[in-house]
């Protein structure tokens, strides 16, 4: 399947072949945040494009919550570097569920991530996951929201996009980017 035909849909045979892939991190050093997934799923492996799944609402909550002037597609996410956004994953291994990383991988998954966020140095890392913040940072009580950062960088959980978590509407997901990216934006010395 061409990365460069955003129209077409992964076949089948696109997703079977993209079980354990892995894709390039959309990263630059200094970004406002820095988005971490949890890992990418198949459509994202069969494409090279994160957050690709179709009823997955990354995207739109990114848009709905004011972090992008308009929706973008998975294949228009280079934008997101001029906007100061990127995104990488906890860990690299593309799956068709989440539930299939161990543990052991996400607590790697977690020290490669210190690793990014110290070479890169965003203002925010962002875990889009609460469960996988937990396990890759060994932080069992920790609940959406603000962290405990990584020297400079602010960390903050926010809730998965995956379509497949019901406990978040399209609008009380945007809520929460929301959250964040008001607090970003907020001038330097507010309360």
């Amino acid at each position: 399947m061409s990365r460069s035909a955003p129209a077409s849909r992964p076949t089948p045979a696109d997703l079977a072949a993209a079980e354990g892939a892995t894709i390039p991190d959309l990263i630059a050093p200094g970004l406002r945040v820095l988005f971490c997934g949890i890992n990418p799923g198949l459509w994202s492996g069969a494409t090279g494009y994160h957050f690709a799944r179709p009823g997955n609402r990354f995207w739109p909550a990114l848009h709905r919550s004011g972090f992008t002037p308009r929706q973008l597609r998975p294949d228009e996410q280079q934008a997101l570097l001029d906007l100061g956004l990127g995104i990488t994953n906890v860990a690299p291994r593309t799956t068709a569920k989440a539930d299939e990383l161990t543990a052991a991988e996400l607590r790697d998954g977690g020290r490669a991530l210190v690793e990014r966020v110290e070479r890169y140095r965003p203002r925010v890392l962002a875990v889009l996951g609460i469960g996988a913040y937990r396990t890759a940072f060994g932080r069992p009580r920790a609940a959406v929201g603000p962290q405990e950062p990584l020297g400079d960088t602010e960390v903050w959980v926010l809730p998965n996009p995956s379509g497949l978590n019901a406990h978040y509407t399209a609008d009380s997901l945007a809520a929460e980017f929301r959250v964040l990216r008001e607090e970003i934006d907020r001038p330097t010395g507010d309360a």
